[in-house]
């Protein structure tokens, strides 16, 4: 169950980036009322939608808090913050790599993206190259995480990660659950943290000990956001960080991915 939970996240993140549109005919509609190209328009491949005629469409109630719009009603209250790369919604979070969207001064989200946070259902007419947007019978999803797996995925995070910018702590985060997810290690985030290989710990915060330290608050955001599907490190299973670790074995053995915040990642 916790392996579809976790599949099924990461399909919703990835088609939150983007519906797939035609880029000279694309309308948009929110509960059947068509949007002009001001509140709602497609842009490299992505449909938007302003929080504003969301709220006017669909009966929602948009304020602002002084640095981010907020969007409640039907069970959900959304926080989005201009230039984030997240949103916040029901103790939730939601990636989103091109950021919140901020056009002549309104906020605007990708239309998947606000169908998964609001429990709508998005919808494409063919015939009339429509993206529909229905929020008649929508209540915002609430926060599901398996408590012992944020538990310690903040912490991992935050222990191998901490100071570093949030993409440098989805990716150890990444690390862990594709580890979870890998048939050559163990099945949950805990037993993976604490694996013991050929006598050796995989972690060095288990060994000294800043495992058990409280992990900071954007430490606990990566973690939601990795366990809602973020994902920034492909499916890399080794990280080290070059200034305190050669990682010869890793650098030898395994093919490289990418270098993000002070670790670089292999497969």
């Amino acid at each position: 169950m916790y392996f579809a939970w976790i599949r099924k996240t990461a399909a919703a993140l990835l088609a939150a980036s983007a519906i797939t549109l035609p880029a000279a005919a694309a309308g948009i509609e929110i509960n059947g009322t068509p949007l002009s190209g001001q509140d709602g328009w497609v842009e490299d491949g992505v449909s938007y939608v302003t929080l504003a005629a969301l709220s006017q469409s669909a009966g929602y109630t948009l304020t602002w808090d002084g640095s981010a719009a907020v969007l409640s009603g039907r069970g959900a209250e959304l926080t989005a913050q201009p230039d984030s790369c997240y949103v916040e919604v029901n103790g939730r979070a939601l990636y989103l790599p091109q950021g919140v969207t901020l056009r002549q001064g309104r906020t605007a989200l990708p239309l998947r993206l606000l169908e998964d946070a609001l429990g709508g259902q998005l919808t494409w007419n063919a015939g009339t190259a429509t993206a529909c947007l229905d929020l008649t019978r929508a209540w915002g999803p609430q926060a599901d995480y398996n408590s012992e797996d944020l538990y310690w995925l903040s912490r991992i995070i935050s222990a191998e990660s901490r100071g570093e910018p949030l993409p440098g702590q989805i990716a150890v985060g990444n690390v862990v659950l594709n580890r979870v997810k890998s048939e050559l290690c163990p099945s949950t985030v805990k037993e993976v943290i604490f694996e013991v290989f050929n006598g050796a710990v995989q972690f060095e915060p288990v060994s000294n000990g800043s495992i058990y330290q409280s992990p900071a608050a954007s430490s606990v955001l990566a973690a939601k956001l990795c366990l809602e599907g973020a994902s920034v490190a492909g499916e890399s299973l080794y990280f080290y960080a070059p200034a305190l670790s050669s990682g010869s074995w890793i650098s030898s053995s395994r093919t490289y991915y990418a270098t993000i915040g002070s670790h670089k990642f292999y497969l």
